[in-house]
Parts: structure tokens; C-alpha cells; sequence
């Protein structure tokens, strides 16, 4: 009896070592969004350059826009569930980028918001876009995310930062960094 028990407490040693409930998948619901919504990004990020010519930029970002409006219409906002963390991140972006629709960038704002609060989307993405719409509103920004340099190179933000004093508070509940550590990296990118 002794020899049984000892093998059934052995037995569950291991069980529990192993873990006895399996892992969430994290594979994306949408896999064919979400390479698309990758395929859109590198698009985008390829006209993003000195070397691109206007043309390209605006062709390339029309496209973009009207595409993720689609999206947005047809799946809401396209968080990790749906179309993984690299795929939600190539959303967000999209959505950041389209500069020329303030309207579909407020729309994705609130879909953004909604997701962040349901745990399926980056809260460090939604600062960069709130501080993204409020430059576009010529409004002060919250997180102090957008930069931008003037005619004689020095970084300035490109609306002033809201209640400066607190920023980094902000920052750090939405995951960013400090005000100065970002601002010591845009430098250094340049």
C-alpha cells in the first residue's frame, strides 16, 4: 500500500511539473489578415524614406487608407486575437499613418481604446496614436510621442506635451519610457 501511495504521489509530482493545463494558443484567428495587414506595412514603411519619390508616397498611402478603412468596416479594430502581435502592430500603424483622413484615424482611436481596455491590443501603440490625433486636432499631446525637428536640426514636439510635469506618469502607465530616454533615442536615430 505504502509502495502504491508513493508511486501515486511521484505521479502527480510529474503531472505538476509538467503543468497540467495546456497553453492558449496564440496562432492568429485570421492568418490571411494578418498577412495582408504585413504586406500593406512593408509597403508603407518602403515609401518612408528620403529616396521615395512623392508619388509613390501618395500611392502607396491612398491605398493603405482605403484598404484599412475596409478592415476596420468589415473586422473592427485588428488586435492580437485575430491577427497576432506583429499583425495588430502593422494595423496600428496603418491606422497611425493615414494622416490624410483624420476621421478614419479618430474612428480607429476608439476601436483601439475599446481593444487596449479588452487586453488584445498594445497600450504603448494607443499613446502614439491619441498623441498622433490630438497633433492632427492641433491639440497639446498626452504622451509626448510626436516629434519633430526644425530647420536647424534640433527636436522640438510638434504640439506642446499636456501637464509636461507628468508626462513620464503617462508614459509609464502605457508602457513607454521616459520622456528623456526617448528623446536621447530620436536624437541618436538621426
Amino acid at each position: 500500500m505504502r509502495a502504491l501511495f508513493l508511486w501515486l504521489f511521484a505521479a502527480l509530482v510529474v503531472v505538476s511539473a509538467c503543468g497540467d493545463t495546456p497553453k492558449k494558443d496564440d496562432a492568429p484567428k485570421n492568418p490571411a489578415l494578418r498577412a495582408e495587414l504585413l504586406t500593406m506595412l512593408k509597403a508603407d514603411q518602403e515609401q518612408r524614406t528620403l529616396e521615395a519619390g512623392q508619388e509613390d508616397w501618395d500611392r502607396v498611402e491612398k491605398a493603405n487608407t482605403e484598404r484599412i478603412r475596409q478592415i476596420l468596416d468589415a473586422y473592427g479594430w485588428q488586435g492580437f486575437e485575430l491577427v497576432g502581435k506583429d499583425g495588430a502592430r502593422a494595423a496600428w500603424a496603418l491606422v497611425q499613418h493615414a494622416d490624410r483622413d483624420l476621421p478614419l484615424q479618430r474612428r480607429g482611436l476608439e476601436m483601439m481604446r475599446r481593444a487596449v481596455d479588452d487586453g488584445d491590443a498594445d497600450p504603448s501603440d494607443l499613446a502614439y496614436l491619441v498623441d498622433r490625433v490630438r497633433v492632427a486636432e492641433h491639440r497639446p499631446q498626452v504622451y509626448g510621442t510626436q516629434w519633430e525637428t526644425t530647420p536647424e536640426g534640433r527636436w522640438r514636439p510638434r504640439t506642446p506635451i499636456e501637464d509636461e510635469a507628468r508626462v513620464d506618469e503617462r508614459r509609464a502607465a502605457a508602457g513607454l519610457k521616459p520622456l528623456k530616454e526617448y528623446l536621447k533615442e530620436l536624437r541618436s536615430a538621426k
